[in-house]
């Protein structure tokens, strides 16, 4: 028997879960911290390392004291965070500023000018994350926040994912260039791989920007799969968290890749971490590139598969933001709308609300509604939002299937699809495929695998998820609901690449409306 931590950061909280190698979960803990917005700028998102930190210990002594577990018996810890959140740092792993979070969208400009260079340079990475870089990943905010903070440019020595940061953090390094780095992290963030060599040439980034002479050697270091170790607990952070010393971390990696593992993910998989975005996670053995997904990368996932990420850059967000403007709760809404059918509102929803991450990649985008009439109310546009989210989850996995990526089985994981089971039976309706849903929240699930690899203590990630992974329900396709969700979606993908690009021709929206009506009615 052994015990160990799993650890996952979330946008607005960290939870720590401790799990028994024999009984599985033990109990969980979660300690909540702040996301810095800005009215003057929508698109700023930052946290604090701080703050983090702070809020990892607050629940690491509430696992503890919850499941009576002493924590001198927790033999390792392991932690995901969000992606791409980057920190810069000084030459002793001090903040410079608080974290780019993953939904932090300044460094639209920046995404623009390395996409366009890369193709006109023939890069090769920019092939493997999809033909677009993103607004959202590591090299287009650290550009961007070279170019904002003139002051701290002299004091900047490194920039660092949260998960190597935290990583790095416990194990109380202080020297930039001794931080292990998460292939995962860095690989479907930076354009790194070691088929050129790790990073794209310095020449390139320095013609990106002058700012960034110098920020390969800077961003060097030593790049692991989770089945390495990135330190051990330092005796001040155990301390601060009731744990033992020296105990092993391993290399971290994203939330949702390892919150992929949790779910049971294997080969053949994709599974869905629906949160308040979605991230869409698949691992294959061959290296198969998909346009417009947002990476392709060995070993991302597991250690010895080629991990597969695309996503969408809202879902709970959406439906949020619907409860607030209508001054009520998703609960309620959930309620309300339990017993809906297929296409019964006459709304069609495009789930732009915070750009488009996979296929199209473009953060200037904005959430569209079609169909409105005066008798809608806001029940109507979250049931509408439940299905948008789930005809673009279609139609990112029909572009991976078009590609050589299998679409075998399809998970829902993450925090939502445990609370709404309408949801879970829309997007089994709408891809009409069977819907496996675990039997509770998988989040963390994935760090205490590997913590548990760490130890040695299971062999193989299979061999863990055997033992540890949560029991499934199912959600199986409704051919009735299928039937018309098969009518919808050929209108949604119209819209989706008629109104989200410029070169594919326009649609009849007068046609649309009268098929959404015509829709309305058939139950």
């Amino acid at each position: 028997m052994a015990i160990v931590a799993g650890v996952d950061f979330g946008t607005l909280s960290v939870r720590v879960t401790l799990l028994d190698s024999e009984r599985g979960p033990l109990g969980t803990a979660v300690a909540a911290y702040p996301l810095h917005r800005s009215t003057s700028d929508h698109d700023l998102a930052t946290q604090s390392h701080e703050d983090h930190m702070v809020s990892l210990a607050q629940a690491m002594h509430a696992a503890l004291a919850q499941t009576g577990v002493a924590g001198d018996d927790v033999r390792a810890i392991a932690l995901d965070t969000t992606g791409s959140s980057v920190i810069p740092v000084d030459a002793h792993m001090q903040p410079l500023n608080e974290y780019y979070l993953w939904c932090d969208h300044r460094a639209k400009h920046e995404a623009h000018k390395i996409t366009a260079l890369a193709h006109a340079e023939g890069i090769e990475a920019i092939d493997w994350c999809g033909g677009v870089y993103s607004h959202e990943w590591g090299f287009a905010k650290l550009l961007h926040w070279l170019r904002n903070n003139p002051e701290k440019r002299g004091q900047f020595a490194s920039a660092f994912e949260h998960c190597d940061m935290v990583a790095a953090t416990l194990s109380g390094i202080t020297d930039p260039k001794l931080v292990k780095r998460s292939v995962c992290a860095m690989g479907h963030k930076w354009l790194w791989n070691p088929k050129w060599g790790g990073y794209p040439p310095q020449a390139f980034l320095s013609k990106v920007d002058p700012l960034f002479d110098g920020v390969v050697e800077k961003m060097s270091g030593e790049f692991l799969t989770s089945d390495h170790l990135a330190g051990h607990l330092s005796p001040e952070w155990a301390a601060k968290m009731g744990l033992k010393a020296g105990i092993p971390i391993p290399v971290g990696a994203f939330d949702a890749h390892w919150d992929a593992i949790g779910a049971g993910c294997r080969q053949g998989d994709v599974v869905n971490v629906i949160g308040t975005s979605t991230c869409i996670i698949a691992m294959q053995p061959e290296v198969n590139l998909v346009p417009g997904v947002c990476g392709v990368v060995p070993g991302s996932v597991h250690p010895y598969y080629t991990g597969v990420e695309a996503g969408l850059s809202a879902v709970g967000d959406i439906f949020e933001a619907i409860a607030k403007r209508a001054g009520t709760t998703v609960k309620e809404l959930s309620a309300q709308t339990a017993g809906f059918k297929a296409g019964q509102t006459g709304l069609l929803r495009l789930s732009w609300d915070n750009g488009d991450r996979t296929v199209l990649v473009d953060a200037d985008l904005a959430g569209v509604t079609l169909g409105w009439t005066l008798l809608h109310t806001a029940a109507d546009e979250f049931f509408a939002a439940i299905e948008g989210t789930a005809f673009h989850t279609r139609i990112i996995l029909e572009r991976m299937a078009e590609y050589g990526v299998p679409v075998q089985r399809v998970i829902n994981g993450g925090g939502i699809p445990q609370h709404n089971q309408a949801l879970n039976q829309v997007y089994a309706n709408v891809l009409n495929k069977p819907v496996v849903v675990p039997d509770g929240i998988p989040t963390s699930l994935g760090s205490g695998i590997f913590a548990m690899l760490a130890i040695g203590e299971f062999k193989s990630v299979e061999e863990a998820q055997a033992k540890l992974c949560l029991k499934e329900k199912i959600f199986l396709p409704e051919p009735f609901e299928a039937s018309i969700y098969e009518e919808l979606f050929g209108l949604y993908r119209r819209l989706y690449f008629a109104l989200g690009s410029n070169q594919t021709e326009g649609v009849d929206l007068h046609a649309i409306f009268g098929d959404l009506r015509k829709i309305s009615v058939r139950h």
